[in-house]
């Protein structure tokens, strides 16, 4: 692909953006830029197609700060809770070939689950984060979150913080094993490997969960922003037996995550490995209709589920904010004007549904436009959602498409 007509040199630094961007999109061009530029950006892409068709496709900056490697057109990252969109797609493609109901309870699938009033939680509230069970009080050992079977037994044990179905609260870890399980049980497949014969493969994009060891070289090496101390969140994971606190209960993965055994290991709710070329790509079909090139992800009734609220609050259990979302998927959400610590927001169109990740990654569809966004990065930022430098070039493509204002808390035409 050609070098953007534009190189960005500052501060002494001479760098260069890569890929191509369709005139109409230039605002979004420009705004990549200038993350780099005045945002702190590090290494970077950002893709958005248009009834299938590719407009933006760019990348640069730095995939690894030790060594200055640079960010190539190959380069993957993680996208933390951006894999949870991959997730819910492998448990939709089943319900639309009628392998899964989703208003069926989970026992139906996995019979071992019906334990400790897990009964007649349905799948319906796995994809909900309703079924409370968002994290594991019964301490773990060290690695535990890369051997599937120890994750998916403790989750069996365990009792749910609520009653099942009464409450919204993020499974921000456990919603990779209980969705890529039913997953498994229907499938026969594990979740990794679903994805790859159902999603990648037949849209011949990079995105993995479960990484092979020959793509590890591509990988970006990962800044982690610093911890936001004056969130309700963290307050509360200081209190013994909060489920803030047993979260990140799972042998250590947030100190290995981006390591080989974490990037080798397949978890469905974080550790997706792509950029935002296969981001993007994997919504493309979603945008267009369910199906796109001959690969048909899901039928039109699943699409229309995949994209309407099922679950609202405005005090997430787990996290403490409002939220909303679909069957597994964030929809726009404008926390802008909460007080501090309550403001981590997701401003896209009302038709719109994705799923961002710690740190700042997104990825979604927006059906009425025919078009698809995501964006991934090496630098995190601070939050669990979308941040400045994401939410502008998000900006910048909806004003490219001719919206004028996202004041309603969704962005209108």
């Amino acid at each position: 692909m050609n070098t953007i007509d534009k190189y960005v040199i500052k501060w002494e630094v001479f760098m260069e953006i890569y890929g191509m961007c369709d005139p109409k999109f230039q605002q979004v061009a420009d705004q990549f830029e200038r993350n780099f530029l005045e945002h702190g950006e590090v290494g970077a892409s950002v893709c958005i197609t248009l009834e299938g068709e590719t407009v933006v496709d760019l990348w640069g900056g730095t995939a690894n700060n030790e060594t200055q490697t640079q960010w190539e057109e190959d380069t993957v990252s993680i996208i933390w809770s951006s894999t949870k969109g991959a997730t819910a797609l492998c448990a939709h493609i089943l319900s639309s070939r009628g392998l899964l109901d989703m208003d069926a309870p989970v026992v139906n699938y996995w019979p071992e689950f019906g334990k400790a009033g897990k009964e007649n939680i349905t799948v319906k509230m796995l994809l909900n984060h309703q079924a409370g069970v968002a994290a594991i009080r019964k301490p773990l050992s060290h690695g535990a979150f890369s051997d599937w079977n120890t994750m998916v037994h403790a989750l069996e044990e365990e009792i749910p913080f609520w009653e099942p179905g009464t409450r919204h609260g993020y499974h921000a870890l456990t919603f990779g094993w209980l969705v890529g399980e039913v997953v498994r049980r229907v499938s026969g497949k594990s979740l990794g490997q679903f994805f790859q014969n159902e999603v990648a493969k037949p849209l011949g994009i990079d995105f993995w969960i479960g990484l092979p060891k020959g793509i590890e070289p591509r990988v970006a090496k990962m800044i982690t922003a610093e911890t936001q101390t004056d969130t309700p969140f963290y307050q509360a994971m200081l209190e013994p037996n909060s489920i803030q606190s047993f979260v990140f209960n799972t042998g250590g993965l947030m100190e290995q995550f981006d390591s080989r055994i974490g990037h080798a290991s397949e978890i469905g709710a974080a550790n997706g490995i792509t950029n935002a070329r296969g981001l993007a790509g994997m919504y493309a079909p979603l945008a267009c209709g369910g199906s796109l090139d001959g690969v048909t992800l899901v039928d039109k009734g699943t699409l229309m589920s995949m994209s309407s609220v099922s679950s609202a609050t405005g005090q997430d259990a787990v996290l403490l904010g409002p939220k909303r979302f679909t069957l597994g998927y964030n929809k726009s959400i404008d926390n802008r004007k909460l007080p501090l610590g309550y403001q981590d927001s997701c401003i896209l169109s009302e038709d719109a549904f994705g799923h961002a990740g710690n740190g700042g990654s997104i990825g979604f569809a927006s059906p009425n436009e025919k078009m698809s966004f995501a964006y991934t990065m090496n630098k995190m930022g601070a939050g669990i959602s979308i941040n400045q430098r994401g939410q502008s070039l998000i900006d910048a493509t909806y004003l490219s498409l001719g919206y004028t204002t996202n004041s309603p808390g969704s962005w209108i035409k």
